[in-house]
């Protein structure tokens, strides 16, 4: 498979804008045991973003509620390592259904995608326990920035200004977003700030290591899920023994345990899930694209939070929300200038000659 060869693939949406995206030829498209190398590529593309979509939206109210379980907040680690479990097992079972062949892997390079996941998921979950639910969010929006940092240092990736503006925008508006935050609820806590900036950081790098690792090694979703989340297990398992963690966590959880338990099962299934199209959109279009549907889906996630868990609201979430989208537009724009200036510009020319026609006839009127 050669990936040096790219081609450019336009994705239509309904707003009739479109998104066009460099893409190797012909690659290898597997999602969840299933083969769709031989849809269109736009196809492939909106099949990753409903899926990331569904699955990471369930994700999201789970995972708030299941802080809500009664002396839970500080055991964010114990479901981290639930989820581990699930998905090193599910992971070893859909390479075996597939009859998936090991490649050849340095395992550093395992061993640092783990690192770099447990860091994202654990820090992340954690941090649920001492901030709101909103503001985890939006902090975990803000990835573009690290991501595309580590797209520069990783792989040597050139963004052009309107990339920089639309991301320095969408930041804009998520730090007003979380202004507007403290002023109806203050109870800000620093301790969370540092755990969600850290998993921030971890989050960003491991898009843009993923992706490298993938395309050079040819991998599929289903082993670099596998290896990353069996090493990962370890680690967490070591943390939570050392720290002494995991025996009151599975007190607290022995409570009501098929409540408990069914609520981790479900949260796990769906983030694994989801993963495997977050993977598929790395490997196959890009980090970049990638987050930047995912920050679409966090949006999508924190209003929904509103609606199902009662909370405080004021309409600067809706300003700040409409800067975060001013910068969403921006990247689309970067991505298909070709396409879209000479539309816009003939808007923008159609708009100006019906000003000069109505002031023409009115002051035709006015003689």
């Amino acid at each position: 498979m050669n990936f040096n060869q790219l081609d450019t693939v336009k994705i239509n949406f309904e707003n009739s804008n479109s998104y066009s995206l460099k893409v190797p030829n012909d690659p290898e498209v597997i999602v969840l045991g299933f083969d769709i190398s031989k849809c269109k590529r736009s196809v492939q593309f909106i099949t990753g973003c409903v899926g990331l979509f569904v699955f990471y939206i369930v994700y999201g109210y789970l995972q708030e509620r299941i802080f809500l379980i009664p002396n839970f907040k500080l055991y964010g680690w114990y479901l981290t390592w639930f989820q581990f479990c699930i998905y090193s097992l599910l992971g070893l079972f859909e390479t075996y259904i597939s009859g998936i062949t090991h490649k050849e892997v340095p395992w550093k390079i395992y061993v640092l995608i783990a690192f770099l996941t447990v860091c994202t998921m654990g820090l992340s979950n954690s941090s649920v326990g001492y901030l709101n639910y909103p503001t985890q969010v939006i902090f975990k929006c803000c990835k573009l920035i690290p991501t595309m940092i580590g797209g520069v240092l990783i792989q040597r990736i050139s963004y052009n200004k309107l990339d920089i503006t639309s991301v320095l925008l969408m930041v804009v508006g998520l730090i007003w977003f979380i202004l507007a935050e403290t002023s109806v609820q203050p109870n800000f806590n620093l301790y969370g700030v540092l755990l969600i900036s850290l998993a921030l950081c971890a989050d960003g790098a491991i898009g843009n290591v993923q992706e490298k690792t993938m395309k050079k090694y040819s991998l599929t979703t289903s082993e670099m899920v596998l290896y990353s989340y069996t090493i990962g297990l370890v680690m967490i398992s070591l943390g939570l023994i050392v720290s002494g963690q995991f025996v009151p966590a599975f007190t607290i959880c022995a409570v009501d345990p098929f409540r408990t338990y069914g609520m981790f099962i479900i949260f796990s299934l769906s983030g694994y899930f989801g993963i495997q199209f977050v993977l598929m959109l790395v490997k196959n279009f890009g980090a970049l694209p990638a987050v930047t549907v995912s920050t679409c889906r966090k949006a999508v996630t924190i209003i929904l939070s509103f609606l199902f868990f009662q909370k405080p609201y004021t309409m600067t979430y809706l300003y700040a929300g409409l800067v975060v989208l001013l910068g969403i537009y921006l990247n689309l724009y970067s991505k298909n200038e070709s396409h879209w200036k000479p539309k816009i510009n003939n808007f923008i020319l159609q708009i100006v000659r019906c000003c000069l026609k109505w002031r023409k006839e009115k002051n035709e009127i006015i003689v």
